[in-house]
């Protein structure tokens, strides 16, 4: 989801990407920019520094003119606005993306977290199953997998929400309802604090997947990640 006061800075990456800054590094001068914005040149100027600041654009200075190029992070905001209007201008209906990933031996605190009251009982609520105390850990490898997970975010998650106990926080765990092999029916779940980057993903399920599977230790798992997209 795109975040209110970040709208304006998505106005400006389309006007520049309009320009063949998402392809290649172009040559665009403030004057210019600012023509096309409909601004003042020293606000497009200050824009400008401001997607640099974020990281959304590479730009270097040059007395002709700046030389940008938007980057992987700003190419990812302008593909979540995309989804997201994709979504809203589609006829409702179920939407699936598959993942896959081999299986490794976790940290072990997947067990610790699913175990706490808190997030037990919403589980059980929101996902309607008793998670077994442990996660299945998948490590993504391919290009593919990685943009798909990518993608994900730019679904809606089933939220669990964070609480406080004993002086310490426990964060929100987003969720989305899967099929592991076209087996079991689990839930792939993110932590928005974790040790792992986005190649790991963790899942839920009623019972224990690896006995359940018989899986082991870089066998490959297929995870068909089942998204409702709500007109």
């Amino acid at each position: 989801m795109i975040e209110r006061k970040n709208w304006q800075n998505i106005y400006i990456l389309i006007k520049l990407a309009e320009l063949g800054s998402h392809k290649r590094t172009t040559k665009i001068s403030t004057e210019y920019l600012a023509e096309k914005l409909n601004f003042s040149q020293q606000t497009a100027s200050r824009h400008l520094i401001l997607l640099e600041q974020k990281k959304w654009i590479q730009r270097q200075i040059t007395p002709q003119g700046s030389l940008v190029k938007i980057t992987i992070k700003g190419l990812k905001q302008l593909t979540m606005l995309q989804s997201s209007l994709q979504r809203i201008i589609e006829v409702a209906q179920p939407t699936t993306l598959t993942l896959e990933g081999t299986v490794f031996t976790g940290l072990g605190e997947g067990a610790y977290y699913i175990s706490k009251d808190f997030y037990r009982k919403q589980f059980i609520k929101e996902l309607g199953f008793d998670p077994y105390p442990g996660t299945l850990n998948l490590k993504l490898s391919t290009d593919y997998d990685l943009e798909t997970r990518k993608d994900l975010e730019a679904y809606p998650a089933i939220e669990i929400k964070g609480f406080t106990s004993e002086g310490r926080t426990f964060g929100l765990v987003k969720c989305y309802c899967v099929r592991i092999n076209n087996r079991i029916n689990g839930a792939l779940v993110f932590a928005n604090r974790s040790h792992y980057d986005l190649s790991v993903l963790e899942i839920v399920a009623p019972v224990c997947l690896r006995k359940q599977l018989n899986l082991i230790e870089g066998q490959k798992v297929k995870v068909k990640v089942i998204i409702t997209v709500k007109k």
